[in-house]
């Protein structure tokens, strides 16, 4: 697996799925498959970019949606059910970072043992050059750019998935785009002394 998920279709029994309000507490089963349909991508990309392991990206965003249904969380807006979400897999995700960690081939990251395939040449170049400075970078700084770039959240709706405060996200936003562009810069700098 290259990063790339396929995610398991389900039927939403007719459900209008371009409805962007969703009451939570009372899904029924067409539109929670409604809701599972516009989130789990979303949500699968943001753990698996977060923890660097598809693997485990599948298995909290299985978890995230079982602790979602059975909460019993009450909204009548799908943004707040899905910062809900967001917020079910952040937990997960710290819970994960808190056990023990094993060592063992089977915890490497699948990027590191397979190169990139099906992409194309813009992609793999991204991949190469992406891949090693957000491997270097913490599990929040990664967390962090990814809400606020690859899923467009605003520093409210970060601080509310994350559990920060509204008022550091900003700065931890500076700091952490500082670093990867550093990263980025020494990458580069290296890359050009050897050829």
């Amino acid at each position: 697996m290259t990063g790339e998920f396929a995610i398991p279709e389900m039927e939403a029994g007719g459900a209008a799925e371009t409805s962007d309000r969703t009451d939570c507490g009372a899904m029924d089963e067409a539109a929670f498959a409604a809701f599972y349909q516009r989130t789990a991508r979303p949500l699968w990309a943001y753990l698996a970019r977060v923890s660097n392991s598809a693997t485990l990206a599948d298995d909290l965003m299985q978890e995230s949606f079982v602790r979602f249904l059975g909460s019993g969380f009450q909204s009548t807006e799908e943004t707040a059910c899905r910062r809900y979400l967001f917020r079910i897999a952040t937990n997960l995700l710290h819970d994960h970072w808190r056990r023990p960690a094993l060592a063992g081939i089977e915890d490497l990251p699948e990027t590191a043992l397979a190169a990139p395939d099906g992409c194309m040449a813009e992609q793999v170049a991204a991949h190469l050059v992406l891949e090693p400075a957000l491997a270097k970078m913490k599990p929040r700084e990664r967390q962090l750019l990814w809400l606020a770039y690859a899923e467009g959240a605003t520093h409210q709706e970060i601080a509310a998935m994350t559990g920060l405060k509204s008022a550091s996200i900003r700065l931890l936003l500076f700091r952490a785009r500082r670093k990867l562009a550093r990263l980025l810069q020494q990458s580069s700098a290296s890359g050009g002394r050897r050829a």
